[in-house]
């Protein structure tokens, strides 16, 4: 079982197994859910008793990219609504993200003899008797005395509560809470031994559930305006009043200890959650599901094998590389109907899938997604498409940049074609070149001088929001270089020309006098920089987007050596980054910045691919010294062994360790190549989704690259194609 201490493995262990052997066995859901305490791994003294960002990952079953996440709440306004920490369960939610959002349509067993009301109902539960794989979960709820045990399938949950004997059976139905406030809901009893209804939160999410024993009622009970934490509803009069729980109450037969519940869900309609219901469970055992869940996730994760290593780093890869495929999510029922903006139930012929976190998960996830699931990819990019063309011809962004550029040149150089990418250029590029209502914020400023200016402000305090104008800037060039990969596929030469020039607007920003990329000000037309500059002071939003002036470095993968030569030497780069990775951080507490080597911050994205900037000063085994310290380091931290340095960000963490880890990352995900690290392992077969197959090999045991040949021809310079590697040449790593 996979409990809290099944992770911590003597390191010693080195491992080879066979390409029958399941690996899903390998795979902790635990893995990301624990919290950082102390000032040595938070790279702060926090206040006594504030919790800070985790992982925010969820430990519930779930399928790849699916509609439904069945995982336990322990608390609400949560990253995933669970925190390991936690000692109580409030319900098992239906969907999940990691991102303080869904938890749609918490329900939790209870009994009579538990006596929960609409004030108190949640269950003590421990981690001794709670367990977590690929597709499953199980708890034993103290309260109650009932054992809870969770699967699904894409559309559809199932549980599986076992009571005491003679217990009389409940269900609690937190039908008007979820991490979204819902303002409207629904609840009722629709034949004897089902119920239906709908609950609104980032989209109405409709259900229809299967009981295994008979319904005595169905019904809504009240709640005070202040209960464990929770909210009250306004009628938009100024009047505030109690949140409902549903209550489904059994009618339970003599000496009955099971009891199963089967729950379809839909964005389109009750009717297709019943259809859903009845295409993925009918007739279906709970182990049955179960079995089909753990082959589904054995097939996706399959596709990595490794041999060496050792047991730890295994653990951790396949940890990880199944947290890749947790979302975005599926928004489309087997009937073809899909909850498209604007037109519910719409056919369009493909999986309608959620807006992914570009901002986050541009940088690897999304293009491992798609090596591994190349049809997942592709649909992920019609939906944009689809969503882009609703929302005034710009392509979708999420929180912060203009991303989807680099997804969609990613995946089509990488041969990912089946989608038209005519309609996606244009949507790419009137992003990058016509300023407006869903856009790129700022974009005038931009395409007028080049860069974004900063509100002119001194003592910012550092969760403030401002523009984040260094971060934008740098962010809009390379999304201009990959608009413009595109735009050569096309033959538009005109407009390539231009965004390849607007994608040497990093360079505007570059400080020369201090050696970091420094926000300016307008002051009587005139770019003035900034002059409360603090290199270590963490911003929410000001000049850097969750970030410092240290972790917003060389931030510009498209022109490396560009990039460098605007230092006066190599050895100046070199002694930058030197610094950056030694010298003490400066000890500000920010929620968003968390897990420091020195003063870089592994625990947030901005400065993911710095340390890969030693490759082009020529100390390549600098680079290597510090992504095995990451690696090793600062996943699995904490006490418990399971804590991330910072939020997995919808696998963006994890699609870090799972490429580094291998051998081979993104630096630059827009461009079909990958640069060439030394994996943690001896052999890496890697299948991609299109059944091609090629195979990384690791020869010695050091730090630094001694060779580094393709298909036995050497390597020229750090990167491997995407074509070479498709092709299945053999990639082999000499260290020393």
């Amino acid at each position: 079982m996979h409990r809290f201490y099944s992770f911590l493995i003597s390191s010693f262990l080195i491992v080879t197994f066979s390409l029958a052997e399941g690996v899903t066995q390998f795979v902790n859901p635990f893995v990301g859910t624990t919290t950082l305490w102390t000032p040595e791994e938070l790279g702060f003294v926090p206040k006594p008793g504030e919790r800070q960002w985790g992982a925010e990952a969820f430990p519930g079953a779930a399928l790849p990219n699916a509609m439904v996440q069945l995982t336990p709440v322990t608390a609400y306004r949560s990253g995933s609504g669970y925190q390991y920490e936690d000692s109580l369960i409030y319900g098992f939610a239906h969907t999940s993200k990691g991102h303080w959002n869904l938890l749609h349509l918490p329900i939790l067993p209870v009994t009579d003899e538990g006596k929960p009301t609409p004030q108190s109902y949640a269950s003590p539960y421990g981690h001794d008797n709670e367990e977590a794989h690929p597709g499953y979960y199980q708890v034993f709820l103290k309260r109650y005395n009932v054992n809870v045990e969770l699967t699904t399938t894409l559309r559809c949950g199932y549980h599986r509560y076992t009571f005491r004997e003679d217990d009389h059976k409940g269900l609690l139905i937190d039908i008007a809470r979820s991490n979204n406030m819902p303002r409207r809901w629904e609840l009722k009893q629709s034949g004897s031994r089902s119920f239906e209804g709908f609950q609104d939160g980032e989209g109405r999410i409709y259900f229809y559930a299967e009981l295994s024993e008979d319904i005595e009622s169905v019904t809504e009970e009240g709640r005070p305006n202040r209960e464990e934490g929770g909210w009250t509803r306004n009628d938009g009069r100024g009047r505030n009043f109690a949140r409902p729980v549903g209550m489904v109450k059994l009618k339970t037969p003599q000496g009955s200890k099971t009891l199963e519940l089967k729950i379809g869900f839909s964005f389109v309609s009750i009717e297709n959650a019943k259809e859903n219901l009845k295409a993925e469970l009918e007739g279906k055992t709970f182990e049955q599901v179960r079995k089909d869940a753990d082959k589904t996730w054995n097939d996706i994760l399959s596709h990595i094998r490794v041999e060496g290593g050792t047991e730890a780093d295994k653990r951790m890869l396949y940890s990880t590389f199944y947290k890749t495929f947790l979302f975005p999510h599926l928004r489309t029922d087997v009937n073809g109907e899909s909850a498209v903006e604007g037109s519910s139930g719409r056919k369009l012929g493909f999986n309608y899938y959620t807006n992914p976190s570009f901002w986050d998960t541009y940088r690897n996830k999304l293009i491992l997604l798609g090596m591994v699931t190349p049809d997942v990819a592709r649909d992920i990019i019609r939906s944009c498409i689809v969503r882009g063309e609703a929302r005034g011809g710009y392509m979708p962004t999420f929180f912060h940049g203009d991303h989807a550029s680099t997804f969609v040149a990613g995946s089509w150089l990488r041969g990912i074609k089946d989608f038209d990418l005519q309609r996606a250029y244009a949507l790419m590029l009137k992003s990058a070149t016509v300023p407006g209502r869903g856009g790129r914020p700022y974009l005038d400023e931009y395409l007028e001088r080049g860069w974004i200016s900063e509100k002119d402000t001194v003592n910012v305090p550092t969760g403030d929001e401002y523009k984040g104008a260094v971060t934008k800037t740098l962010e809009f060039a390379y999304d201009d270089y990959a608009t413009a990969l595109v735009a050569r596929e096309l033959g538009d030469k005109e407009n390539e020309q231009l965004l390849l020039k607007h994608s040497q607007n990093y360079k505007t920003l570059f400080d020369p006098s201090t050696g970091f990329w420094r926000g300016k000000v307008l002051r009587n037309g005139k770019g003035v920089w900034i002059e409360d500059f603090r290199p270590n002071y963490p911003y929410y939003q000001y000049q850097y987007r969750e970030a410092d002036a240290w972790n917003s470095l060389f931030f510009a993968p498209h022109d490396p050596m560009g990039m460098v030569a605007l230092y006066p030497s190599k050895q100046a780069v070199e002694q930058k980054l030197d610094s950056l990775f030694t010298v003490k951080n400066g000890g500000y507490p920010a929620f968003n910045c968390t897990g420091y080597l020195g003063l870089y911050c592994h625990g947030n994205q901005p400065g993911h691919s710095i340390p890969f900037t030693y490759y082009f000063v020529d100390k390549q085994e600098k680079a290597q010294h510090v992504l095995n310290t990451l690696m090793h380091k600062y996943y699995g931290m904490g006490k418990e062994g399971l804590a991330y340095a910072g939020m997995d960000d919808a696998g963006e963490m994890s699609s870090w360790f799972v490429l580094n880890a291998i051998g081979i990352y993104t630096y630059s995900p827009a461009d079909p190549e990958y640069i060439v690290t030394v994996p943690l392992f001896d052999k890496v077969h890697f299948t991609l989704g299109n059944g091609k197959a090629f195979d990384i090999v690791k020869e010695g045991s050091g730090e630094k690259i001694k060779r580094i040949t393709i298909g036995g021809t050497p390597l020229q310079g750090w990167f491997v194609k995407h074509s070479d590697l498709a092709d299945g040449k053999e990639l082999r790593v000499e260290t020393y």
